[in-house]
Order: C-alpha cells, then sequence, then structure tokens
C-alpha cells in the first residue's frame, strides 16, 4: 500500500519504518526541514535502538519530506502520530492533530483511511470523521480509524514489530478491510502479533485503560515501598512474592521515584480530566497521579533531612533520562530533584551517557535566573560526576551506572552517601557506604 505517516517523533518514525520494513511504500511528513534531512541522510533524529538500522534496510520503500500535499494527496492509508501534549488543565492538546488533518482534507484526492496514532480523547476519532467528510472534495469516501500504540521508548522498533498487540477501531466495514491487509503480514510468522478489531471508542479507551493501569501499579507498588521501608520489609522480596500470582504478574512492580515519559503522566491526567468533564470522576486515577508527584521527591526529602542546608554542597546526579535506553526527558524525575537543588543553593554535577545534550536545550537552568542560587555542570563519566561530592543521587538505571565499581564512592566523594532512586544495587554490596534506596 502507498501509506503517508505524519510527525516523525518516537510513535511517527517507528510506525513509518515498521510498515515499510513489512511491505509498505511510506513517506514521512514532518514539518522540521532539519529532521527530514537527518533523515534522508540515513540517520535518525531521535534516540531509539535498532532504529536507524531498520531505516537503512528499507530505504528503498522510504521517503521523508515536508511536502504534505503530495505525500497525502494518492495516499491509501494515512497515519497521524503527532504529539497530543497535556494542557495547563491536564486535558489533552489537539492542536496536532486538527492541524494534519485539515491538511489531509485539503490534499486528498482520493479514497483513503485516516489512522489515529495518537492518543486523543474517547470519542475524538467520530468527530475527526466528521470534519473531514465535511471538508475533503466531493466524490472522495474517507474513513478514520482508531489504532492505538503500545510501544515503550527505548524498546520501539520491537514493541511494534513484535508488539503484544495490534488494536485497530473502526466504524465501517471496508475501512475494517483496509486496516486488516495493511497489518496482515504482522499476523503472520514470523510476527504472529495478536490482531483486535473493536469499534473506534472501545479503541480509544484500551490505550487510556492500558496505560494508567500500568500507571497505577508503578504507584501502588511505590506506596507499598514506602511502607515496607517504614516497617523494615524488603519491597523487592515483596514484589517477587506478589509477581508469582499470575493474576497480578511482575512487570511494572519496580519500585523506584515515579514515573516519568511521553505517556503515563499526560494520559493519566488526560483520562482524570475526562472522567470529571463526564460527572463519573475516577479517583483511582487521581489517587496515581499525586501518588506519583510525591514519590519522586522521596530521595530528596530524605537527602533534606540526612544533611540540613544543603547550601554550598556538592551533589551528583547520575542519570537524567526518564528511564534508560532514550534520551527523552518528558516528567523524568531528574527535572524535579535538579531544580529544587538549585534552588537550595547546591552545584549540581549531572551525568547522562545519552540525555546531556537534550537537557541542556530543553532546561537552561543557572545562578542568573530568579530564584535560582545554585549552578549545574556536566560531566561525561560517573568518576568525575561523583569526584569531591557530599551525596550522590540516583535518577536513572542506566548499565553505566548499575554496574559501576561501588567502591569507588568511597575512593572519589567527600562522603560516600548514595541516594538510590532505582534500586540499581544489592544491599549486600553497599556495606562500606551510607546508602538508602527505594523500600529496603
Amino acid at each position: 500500500m502507498k501509506v503517508a505517516v505524519a510527525g516523525t517523533g518516537y510513535v511517527g518514525l517507528v510506525t513509518g519504518v515498521a510498515l515499510a520494513h513489512i511491505g509498505h511504500n511510506v513517506t514521512c511528513v514532518d514539518v522540521d526541514e532539519n529532521k527530514i534531512k537527518i533523515m534522508r541522510e540515513g540517520k535518525s533524529p531521535i534516540y531509539e535502538q535498532d532504529l536507524e538500522e531498520l531505516m537503512l534496510q528499507n530505504k528503498e520503500r522510504l521517503n521523508y519530506t515536508t511536502d504534505y500535499k503530495n505525500a497525502y494527496k494518492n495516499a491509501d492509508v494515512i497515519v497521524v502520530g503527532v504529539g497530543t501534549p497535556e494542557r495547563i488543565d491536564g486535558s489533552a492538546n489537539l492542536d496536532y492533530v486538527n492541524t494534519v488533518c485539515g491538511q489531509i482534507a485539503s490534499s486528498l484526492e482520493n479514497d483513503c483511511v485516516v489512522v489515529i496514532k495518537s492518543t486523543v480523547p474517547i470519542g475524538t476519532n467520530d468527530k475527526i470523521e466528521a470534519d473531514l467528510k465535511k471538508n475533503v472534495k466531493d466524490g472522495i469516501n474517507i474513513y478514520v480509524a482508531s489504532n492505538p500504540e503500545f510501544l515503550s521508548q527505548g524498546t520501539a522498533v520491537r514493541d511494534t514489530l513484535y508488539a503484544s498487540r495490534i488494536v485497530v477501531g473502526t466504524e465501517e466495514e471496508n475501512a475494517a478491510e483496509i486496516m486488516e491487509n495493511l497489518y496482515k503480514p504482522l499476523t503472520l510468522e514470523p510476527y504472529n502479533v495478536p490482531y483486535l478489531s473493536t469499534s473506534r471508542r472501545s479503541a480509544e479507551m484500551i490505550k487510556y485503560a492500558s496505560n494508567d493501569f500500568l500507571a497505577l501499579k508503578i504507584s501502588y507498588i511505590n506506596e507499598i515501598a514506602n511502607l515496607c521501608k517504614k516497617l523494615g520489609a524488603n519491597i523487592e522480596e515483596v514484589s517477587k512474592g506478589m509477581g508469582l500470582d499470575p493474576r497480578i504478574g511482575n512487570k511494572f512492580l519496580n519500585a523506584g521515584i515515579g514515573y516519568g515519559g511521553s505517556c503515563f503522566p499526560k494520559d493519566t491526567k488526560a483520562l482524570h480530566w475526562l472522567s470529571v468533564a463526564e460527572n463519573v470522576e475516577l479517583e483511582t486515577i487521581k489517587a496515581c497521579i499525586d501518588v506519583n508527584k510525591k514519590q519522586k521527591l522521596v530521595m530528596f526529602n530524605e537527602l533534606v533531612h540526612d544533611l540540613g542546608n544543603l547550601k554550598n554542597k556538592n551533589i551528583a546526579i547520575l542519570g537524567l533520562t526518564f528511564k534508560p535506553g532514550t534520551d527523552d526527558l518528558r516528567d523524568a524525575p531528574s527535572i524535579d530533584n535538579i531544580s529544587l537543588l538549585l534552588d537550595e543553593g547546591v552545584h549540581v554535577k549531572a551525568y547522562d551517557p545519552v540525555g546531556i545534550d537534550n537537557f541542556k536545550k530543553q532546561f537552561h537552568f543557572d545562578n542568573t535566573s530568579d530564584g535560582v542560587i545554585g549552578t549545574i555542570e556536566y560531566f561525561t563519566s560517573v568518576d568525575e560526576t561523583i569526584r569531591d561530592t557530599d551525596a550522590v543521587m540516583i535518577m536513572t538505571e542506566w548499565p553505566e551506572i548499575k554496574n559501576y565499581d561501588i567502591s569507588k564512592y568511597k575512593q572519589l566523594m567527600k562522603t560516600p552517601r548514595v541516594y538510590d532512586g532505582r534500586n540499581c544495587y544489592k544491599l549486600e554490596d553497599t556495606k562500606d557506604i551510607i546508602y538508602s534506596s527505594i523500600g529496603r
């Protein structure tokens, strides 16, 4: 099929490359000319394992352009994978989706299925289809399908090709048939991905309900971890015991300093906002959001309790991204903690194997900003980051941090005091340092 993909972020680019890999001719569309130039050179503008290799492998079926009119006009399927960031009130901002759909309506010259892969509130696709049908040229049949993504950053390529399931919501038999043909190669060997056909609104809800349930598991285990620490239990043993129950499972039961990233924070807020708007408030989701907000700061609060006045202290931050395997910083706990440390007058020494450049671009902390009296400095090795520091705070469980020689904390730091927000080390290996972790 001839496929166009709007947006070349984590969702759009990975989807486009995967569709090319299974045999479709794909044109990836973006407004950013610099990103298009980078992709035309065979490089990925985002840090994602195996993506560049797949781009090169399928370059004959991949095209990159800013010319949306040509990309959309004769496409059989147009996949919309642009962002839906949260607004101040927690609702989803659909401006990017609406802009792309307006461009599609003005460009189409033949029948087409528009696939909304962006995460949108339940009922959005009905409105999108009504608007598209009202604005396309006479005689063109246009259908809208809801096709939520379930990929994780860092493993997005594998999560797409070997997905847990493909969910497609349609209201017309013709659209359902086209979507089945689009994804048929993934339902066969060697991928064998389960395919679920639903109504549009059910597909929209499956995305939110899935992400919010996983976020609930994280917030729940983090609260249990905090209680374990008070009562002398070990959260890792507790999680293992819980995870052996097949009704619970062992996924998303790793205690830490809270979730971040592009999905869980905005999706929990968006579904809660929608539930309040419909007068059916999801109180469990509200609690999940509140718990996560507090959890991000448990290590900071412990640091303040132990050291008191932090002014002029040297504190190392190991890990800036919200999780390993990605350069994404959205809602990363490092941001909240570094902001507070700078407010306290701390000299922050920061390390991340891939996230430093993104962090510098997105967050401009300096001691001339209003209310900011601390400083921040970036390093390319753990050794230099922790050297002569008063404490270390671990924010991301990168292999470089998990496999670090623990004895070096004692050798290089002023005081070997480590606050591990990701439980990177075994307790028995930390007896020679002052070590605090989550739920242990």
